[in-house]
């Protein structure tokens, strides 16, 4: 058997350095055996035609769109809730992802096997009431997708499949954070570095909001979501929302969580097994892509709906994807939350570019809809934002139906939501400098991505103290644009500015790694971008634009009311933050958070 080893190429190069491995003869022989194994148990690559194919034989619109089932993370016995402790599992087992596609194999969270679902059940929690959830992993012995040996990824002794996971958005200790060396198997026959308990408390301290819950297994990360490993978490205050009037209830506060995927014509998930660099990453590419939209488990689902305003939480759970969504017959959005909390005042808008991980809540009235349907479109290129443009399938993802008359609707859309407590640049008491890299092969294609130029295991060097405010000018050297996602902490984007002379500056960044050193001052004088009204609220995921140099403010205490955490955020093992397009974040774009009062 392997022993429980992480696996990483040698990175210290330059932004244009060949990659090579260079690791100990014994490691390197099982990194070999590691990936022939996946190469000898895997399907043949096939072209993006053939994706193409599979999923443009699957007819749009025929499935229902499906809500997930709901686990209430209180008990109401007594009249008042008080806290519970849930049993969750991961199994394994077959999803009907579309009417004309054989059932899939896949990871899904659940109470038991058979009410497992893709997504998983949806967590309904109560602010201020704590919630305990123990963790199961159920998996089979081998991953169903490729995975890559030569990134920093938890390789267990005894086999089974890596799993740890982080309620993304939530505020909680760091035991309870799902760090990726805290990862498990099945009945913890191996267990990572820093794996302690295998209950997690999540306060719920936080204002209410949305947030989810997904995997986070070191190296695994992309391997895992794909495979199904995903659900929607949701915070209530009834006394605080209830005044607000907003659309309620089962059937009119709905959730849309949205995935890309491809599928074998047998269908089974895609995802590649041989990576743009074979000869350093076997299997890494850069990012996923998948032709199939699917939303809550379906793809292209239709939901059919009254005319009447409806309250749609949408998740993006794609390890890669942007979605710029617009609704065909022009109908707007009326933005009121983004990631996991409210806007101060709803924000009209005809388009929402969400980023992989993000979350936008929002309320679309259908009343007056000039058409009988409308489709839920995506304008994205991809990657963002310089890439492919959308075709006919991943450029579309449900459709609504919109029959008859407008209906009675006591619902309404308040002028203004929740009235956070203000913060402004002036109350930050540490500035830093956060530098995005990516890595090439001679050849052209990314090898690895850097925050910083570190690697994650690398010492940290973000170390706030509980209770402050800080400045971050993210720096974006690469072509992409990345997700920033802050565990624990709230931040807000101020403004974005673009960079000038970007290739003098990157070569200086290239050799100095230190931006104060490289003049900064004298590049990021450019135009600025206006961030976008719907995204001016407390938020854990930011867009960081290429060529550009993002401000943003990071609270590490309660953003609604500037409270502190009512537990030592200091402890063991810390928290993290990373790019959130999956691939990425799995081959080094990743860097510890470590808070401390010294």
């Amino acid at each position: 058997m392997c022993p429980s080893l992480f696996f990483r190429a040698n990175t210290q190069g330059t932004m244009t350095t060949t990659m090579h491995l260079k690791l100990a003869p014994r490691i390197l022989f099982l990194a070999i055996c590691v990936a022939v194994a996946i190469a000898t148990s895997l399907p043949p690559p096939v072209s993006e035609q053939y994706l193409q194919t599979v999923a443009g034989s699957l007819e749009m619109y025929v499935d229902a769109l499906p809500q997930m089932p709901k686990l209430y993370g209180y008990s109401k016995s007594g009249g008042r809730p008080s806290s519970i402790k849930l049993t969750i599992g991961m199994f394994v087992k077959k999803w009907k992802f579309h009417r004309d596609l054989p059932p899939t194999t896949v990871f899904v969270y659940g109470t038991d096997a058979v009410k497992a679902t893709f997504p998983g059940p949806t967590i309904e929690a109560i602010q201020g009431i704590p919630l305990w959830v123990t963790w199961q992993n159920f998996l089979p012995a081998h991953h169903i997708l490729p995975w890559d040996p030569t990134i920093p990824v938890a390789i267990p002794s005894h086999g089974g499949v890596p799993t740890v996971v982080h309620l993304h958005g939530g505020i909680h200790p760091p035991q309870s954070d799902g760090s990726p060396f805290a990862w498990f198997t099945a009945e913890f026959r191996d267990v990572g570095s820093k794996w302690t308990q295998a209950t997690y408390m999540y306060p719920n301290i936080q204002c209410p909001g949305n947030l989810w819950y997904h995997d986070h297994a070191l190296g695994l990360t992309r391997a895992n979501l794909v495979a199904g490993l995903i659900g929607a978490y949701v915070i209530r205050n009834f006394t605080v929302e209830a005044p607000l009037g907003l659309p309620s209830g089962d059937l009119f506060d709905l959730h849309l969580v949205i995935a890309d995927r491809s599928f074998y014509k047998d269908g089974s998930l895609y995802m590649n097994c041989t990576g743009d660099n074979p000869n350093i990453h076997p299997e890494w590419q850069p990012e996923y892509f998948g032709e199939a939209i699917t939303v809550n488990g379906k793809a292209w689902p239709f939901l059919v709906v009254l005319r009447r305003r409806y309250r749609f939480r949408i998740i993006n759970s794609s390890n890669a994807r942007y979605f710029n969504l617009s609704l065909s017959n022009n109908l707007p959005f009326m933005v009121i939350g983004s990631d996991s909390t409210y806007l101060y005042k709803p924000v009209m808008t005809q388009t929402i570019i969400l980023a992989p991980s993000e979350i936008f809540d929002v309320v679309i009235d259908f009343t007056h809809s000039p058409t009988a349907s409308a489709e839920l479109i995506n304008s994205a290129p991809y990657p963002y934002p310089t890439g492919q443009t959308p075709n006919n399938l991943n450029g579309k993802v449900m459709k609504f139906v919109i029959p008859g008359l407008p209906v009675l609707d006591n619902s309404r859309i308040p002028p203004t939501l929740e009235n956070y407590v203000a913060s402004d640049l002036t109350e930050a008491v540490k500035h830093r400098y956060i530098v995005l890299y990516e890595y090439n092969s001679l050849t052209g294609y990314p090898t690895h991505l850097y925050i910083n130029g570190l690697r994650f295991e690398d010492p940290a060097t973000e170390t706030p103290r509980p209770g402050t405010t800080e400045i971050w000018d993210v720096i974006n050297l690469t072509g992409n644009n990345h997700p920033l996602h802050l565990h624990l902490a709230t931040c807000t984007a101020k403004k974005v500015t673009q960079i000038q002379n970007l290739d003098t500056f990157k070569n200086c960044m290239t050799v100095l790694n230190d931006a104060e050193k490289c003049n900064v001052s004298q590049h990021a004088v450019g135009p600025t971008v206006p961030v976008p009204d719907y995204e001016k609220t407390w938020k854990n995921v930011v867009k960081i634009a290429p060529g550009n140099m993002t401000t943003i403010l990071v609270k590490f205490r309660l953003a609604h009311d500037n409270g502190s955490y009512p537990f030592d955020a200091t402890t063991e093992p810390g928290y993290i933050y990373h790019c959130h397009t999956l691939n990425h974040e799995d081959n080094e774009m990743i860097r510890p958070l470590k808070l401390t009062y010294s």
